[in-house]
């Protein structure tokens, strides 16, 4: 998460009671994080250097986006690669096979949401 929670809020007594009611509240919280998804589409696509993800997105700041770059190779679903002899050097970002499944399943997501929430 962004932002900080005191403990002994009722914020994050809610957040203990859902995650520990089922674990896809944790894995609904970590994959929702604003920009995630949309950077994942966009990286999967070709969209793959900073410079260019920021060109896409340039209400996004670069710490922003730096942040979720880096949660995303943290998370296994992007790794970071160096292009060598290279001037300056340039890192591509590239979508892993987790990201791919990922994918997928947020295309049925998407494909079940658009036929039963018409």
């Amino acid at each position: 998460m962004s932002s900080k929670i005191k403990a002994s809020s009722s914020n994050a007594h809610n957040l203990q009671l859902l995650a520990a009611a089922h674990d896809v509240n944790d894995i609904l919280r970590m994959i929702s994080a604003r920009w995630k998804m949309e950077l994942l589409c966009n990286i999967s696509i070709g969209v793959n250097q900073f410079s260019r993800l920021k060109e896409k997105f340039p209400s996004l700041s670069d710490q922003i986006l730096g942040k979720r770059l880096s949660e995303m190779v943290n998370e296994g679903l992007i790794v970071k690669e160096y292009i060598a002899d290279t001037v300056p050097p340039q890192t591509l970002y590239r979508h892993t096979d987790k990201a791919k499944a990922l994918m997928e399943i947020l295309q049925q997501l998407h494909v079940w949401g658009n036929k039963s929430w018409e």
